[in-house]
């Protein structure tokens, strides 16, 4: 008979770690993200302004992830993880002591560096998990990670309301500043590296040439890919441009067209997660047991039918009840697309494959972030940074533009799922 103990037997060590560190990092993302566009246009800018803002962010991304593939697969990955978030928390400081909105895109693009860290992350999960036990791996990681964060939207709405948009962001990103340094700290500290690093020393000229590398053998790479990883890779960047097309603008129609205040979004936002992360652990267990195709399929086909009701949402309550199916659909979608990623991507590999194509974990429909992180890599940075810039001249046009391109997203993307996307049937440890 299966005990707690034995069934979350995988919750130690890195694993333990990288959710205890990711629990700090998701707080203040779920206080500061939700309301980043508000503070934006508090700054001068209009909604134009928030898709050069957001198309800034992953393009750093560019550069760095083909060299922090190279590097997850040849230098120490906890000092890797840890030298990010210290570089993470000084650039929030930019966004304590900013004057105008082009101090924000200033230290987004400078923010999209930090990314060097994400191959890294994943590999290290992707190794410290066996097969059988991703699913609710990744899914107890997530929920760990997001538990904490369940109040943090609210709080931070009382904050806004209390405080002001403009001083009550500047004391979140200090709040935000602190908890990267202090998470940082801790991975230096007591994560464990996986494999021994193959050198602690890094020659530009291979950093150079894993950057050609990387672009010029786009071609070859795919070529390996066995379809499902090809359809998935088609998802995940799906997925991002809808994020990157609507995103940013969930808060600004629920402020300026439903008439919610930064309290009513936080409580909103507050239900949801706590609904997700009720559900995500189940949600893992089942796609360990049964799979992790079938789930993937609902939860698209569910967020086609019902995401773009949003522009038809006139009161709080319905606002919730969308939101509490976004958090249904992810909690489902997140795990089962992870697992399948780490059982098709070969071991040996995973570092540079991962900085190509991210974790798997994009959260289709996501109103507090959803742009970034780890599932980000750089095949999907221009059709990201394209999509963001395009969300805010879509919304200035109509405001309901973002969630018609949100339908065709994952609307394609089930189709592609249900055609192309099977259980792999040797998962990779």
């Amino acid at each position: 008979m299966s005990t707690p103990a034995k069934t979350f037997a995988f919750m130690r060590g890195n694993i333990l770690v990288l959710s205890i560190s990711g629990a700090l990092g998701m707080f203040c993302r779920s206080m500061v993200f939700p309301y980043a566009p508000l503070f934006i246009i508090s700054l001068g800018g209009n909604p134009a302004e928030i898709g050069i803002v957001y198309a800034l962010g992953p393009l750093g991304g560019l550069i760095v992830y083909p060299i922090a593939g190279y590097l997850a697969d040849h230098v120490s990955r906890a000092k890797l993880i840890a030298f990010t978030g210290y570089f993470s928390s000084l650039t929030f400081l930019i966004y304590i002591f900013a004057p105008s909105w082009h101090w924000l895109a200033a230290a987004r693009l400078l923010q999209g560096f930090a990314v060097l860290q994400h191959p890294a992350s994943s590999a290290l999960i992707a190794d410290s998990l066996t097969p059988k036990s991703r699913g609710r791996g990744i899914a107890t990681m997530m929920t760990v990670s997001g538990a904490l964060a369940i109040l943090a939207p609210y709080a931070a709405g009382h904050m806004l309301d209390w405080q002001g948009i403009d001083a009550g962001m500047r004391i979140l990103y200090a709040i935000m500043a602190a908890a990267y340094a202090l998470g940082a700290t801790i991975n230096l500290i007591f994560i464990e590296d996986t494999v021994e690093a193959k050198t602690e020393t890094v020659e530009f000229s291979q950093l150079s040439a894993s950057l050609k590398d990387a672009y010029s053998g786009i071609p070859a790479l795919l070529q390996q890919f066995p379809r499902t990883l090809q359809a998935l890779t088609a998802i995940i960047i799906l997925g991002f441009m809808a994020n990157g097309v609507a995103g940013p603008f969930w808060v600004v129609y629920a402020n300026t067209h439903i008439g919610l205040t930064s309290t009513q979004w936080g409580l909103v936002l507050l239900v949801e997660a706590a609904l997700g992360n009720a559900v995500r652990i189940p949600a893992g267990f089942l796609a360990d047991r049964y799979g992790r195709t079938r789930f993937i399929l609902a939860a698209l086909l569910l967020s086609t039918a019902t995401l773009p009701c949003f522009i038809f949402a006139q009161t709080l309550m319905q606002v919730i009840a969308l939101r509490c199916v976004v958090a249904i659909t992810m909690a489902f979608f997140g795990p089962a697309c992870g697992a399948l990623l780490a059982d098709t991507v070969p071991r040996d590999i995973r570092g540079r494959v991962m900085a190509a194509i991210g974790r798997g974990s994009v959260r289709i429909g996501a109103a507090t972030g959803g742009t970034g992180g780890p599932g980000v890599g750089f095949f999907t940075i221009i059709p990201l940074a394209l999509a963001s810039l395009a969300g805010g001249l879509l919304y200035e046009w109509h405001e309901a533009s973002p969630w018609v391109f949100l339908l065709a997203a994952t609307g394609l993307s089930f189709v592609l799922a249900v055609f192309f996307v099977r259980d792999s049937q040797d998962a990779e440890v």
